[in-house]
Parts: C-alpha cells; structure tokens; sequence
C-alpha cells in the first residue's frame, strides 16, 4: 500500500503526523475515542458518530477485516477514523472486505501511524476537542461546535416496516421506533423477540404514532446534542404517556428533556464495550456498551414521578431511569450492544412484557 504522510491537526495546537488510509480527503469533525477491543465495523457504521472524527485506542485494527453481517446502518457515518496501526492482510472467514478497500468505497478520511494514546490524552484533558485530517500540517480546523441538525441527517426520511420470522406471541406486539439515528441491531433485537417493527422519521408526530396504533415505542439513539431537539418535547412528552416506551442512549435523554430533567456534556464522553453499570434495584453490577457525549444531570430529575434505575459506576452519571406510574423506562447504555456484552439485553423483554399480557395486545 503506496502511504502518503497527513495530519490531524487540533483545535487545541496540536498537530499529530501519520499516514492516509484510502483516498486522501480533508475533512473536519469533533474528536472522540473508543476503548472497545473489536467491533470497528459496528463503530464505524453507527450513526451515533456523525460528524465525529473516532480515534480506536486499541492499538490493531482491521485484523479480522469486514463482513456483510455487521452493518449498523446502510452505510458508515464517522467523518474520520483514526487508528495506532492497521492489519491489511485480515483473517476471518466473513470478512469480505479490507478495511483499506471500506475506506476507499465509502470515501472516509482515516489516518494510521497516529499515536492514538497521545491524542487520548488530549481528548481527555481537554474535553470538547475538534480536529481537521489533511495533507498540510498548518490547515486549522474552522469547526468548533457539535451541529444541531446532524441528527436530520442520519433519521429516516420514510416509514419503514419489517414482519418478525420469529412470532412468540399472538397476537404479533408491534414496536414504533423512531429512529434518531438508531443501529439495525436495535430493530434486530425486537424482531428476534417476537415484534414486527415500524421505523419512523425523528420528528413523526404524536397523531401520526397514534394512527399507527403501536403496541409500544422505542426512542433509539443517534448522534448530536440532546438539547438542539429540545422543540421535540411536547411532541415525545404525549407519546412517551400513551404507550410504553423505551428511550436508549440519545432517546433516553429526550425523554428525560420532556419530562422536565435537564440534560449536560461529559468531560470526554463514554464510549467503549466495557462500561460497569449498576442496577439500583438489585444491585447487580452490569458490563455494558455505550456511546455518548451527553448524560442527564442526575440532579434535574424529579423524584416525585421518576426514580433513577441505573448508575455509571465509575464517575455516577444516570445511566438509566423508569417512571414510576407510567411503563415508560429510559437507559443510556445500549442493551443491544454490538459491539459488546450482551448482559442487559433483558431490558428488550422487561419493555415487551410491558404490554403483552397473556398475548393480548393493550393498545387498539
């Protein structure tokens, strides 16, 4: 593979030197890192990182190359990738594709031969980091702000509509997801358990979920600030009252938005496959997938309708909260994981057995 020298240069001074991956393109985004060990392909593809520039501290990447399987969505959304070292000669018998041949198809700016423990550094000290990948080393980046339309450009623009092979209840539960930018795995996960799955644009009105006549709704994930959907939270208020719902990672957030809990950025955010959360209820400690630059302010909720169900248990932060009348529960983690551990993916049955009772449905 013919290397051509380029640079990450920071919002904060500094300049890191390596080499492009794939074609050379300049392009800019908000600097973040992943501890996870595996999972690059599920990484790359979830649109959880738009607009982001992902740094993978795990010093080899590409090693067991790219299949067909593990796409979290039609296609990459990362603005760049950033790896220690990558494996151009991968061994697994899925992979389909080298990383180098994924990068040069979907058009990613990526970097090799950077020192990833360096710049994890500097993303942990700084905080809110910037960058720009591109062929000159004095070529500052101009962006300095997360973009509050991003997750417009990640959502669905149609309904979408997916019939469960595996029906174990009859009737069929049928699940809204309104999609922030949500991971295929998400919809998987329903799907395995029984549900047939609606996927509706972001901003899909109460009245339009009401027509649908869902069983439940599930809030996904996605990518941005929560507080930019701030006008979003009469609308997912009405709806998170009239039908069980499940909020994961960003709906999470939304959720508490619209219920009048206030929303704040980490210092360097969470996001990996190895992160200790801990059930307030049982007190079980649980490993878990995640990725987010925001959390709710654990001070905001109101301890009069809500109770926090779940806690980070390295720096405290809400990982999870359930209303206390309503069937309407909300966690920052992912319970689909992929990549990662899947020792919570009981949350997807706990919200299903919400409004199965006996295989009848509860809503009309």
């Amino acid at each position: 593979m013919q290397q051509t020298k380029g640079y990450l240069v920071l919002n904060t001074g500094d300049v890191l030197e390596g080499k492009w991956l794939g074609a050379p393109k300049k392009m800019e985004g908000e600097l973040v890192f992943n501890t996870a060990m595996t999972g690059y392909q599920e990484v790359m593809t979830d649109p959880s990182y738009a607009g982001q520039i992902v740094t993978m501290t795990y010093p080899l990447i590409g090693n067991y190359g790219w299949n067909e399987i593990d796409y979290e969505s039609l296609k990459p959304s990362v603005a760049g990738f950033i790896v220690s070292t990558l494996s151009e000669n991968p061994e697994h018998y899925e992979s389909k594709n080298t990383m180098i041949e994924i990068l040069e198809k979907y058009q990613i700016s990526a970097l090799a031969n950077i020192d990833t423990r360096a710049l994890t550094r500097i993303i942990r000290e700084k905080g809110e980091v910037y960058g720009k990948i591109t062929d000159d080393p004095a070529d500052k980046p101009i962006l300095n702000d997360v973009d509050p339309a991003v997750v417009s450009s990640v959502s669905t623009k149609e309904k979408l509509f997916y019939k469960t092979s595996n029906p174990a209840n009859h009737p069929t539960p049928h699940v809204v997801v309104m999609d922030f930018g949500y991971k295929h795995s998400i919809a998987h996960s329903l799907l395995e358990l029984g549900c047939d799955v609606t996927v509706v644009p972001y901003d899909t009105a109460f009245l339009e979920i009401q027509r649908i006549a869902p069983d439940g709704v599930l809030l996904s994930n996605g990518p941005g600030d929560p507080k930019a959907l701030k006008d979003l939270s009469e609308n997912i208020k009405q709806i998170s009252e009239s039908f069980p719902t499940l909020g994961i990672c960003l709906g999470h957030q939304l959720i508490a938005l619209a219920h009048g809990a206030t929303t704040k950025r980490l210092p360097y955010g969470h996001r990996g496959s190895n992160h200790p959360v801990k059930d307030l209820q049982t007190g079980k400690v649980m490993i878990t997938s995640q990725n987010h630059g925001y959390v709710v302010d654990y001070d905001s909720v109101n301890n009069t309708n809500w109770y926090v169900s779940h806690i980070n248990v390295n720096d405290k932060s809400v990982e999870g909260l359930k209303h206390k009348s309503l069937p309407l529960m909300t966690v920052q983690f992912h319970p689909e994981a992929h990549p990662g551990p899947i020792d919570t993916h009981h949350l997807f049955v706990d919200f299903i057995q919400q409004f199965i009772t006996k295989g009848e449905r509860q809503h009309a």
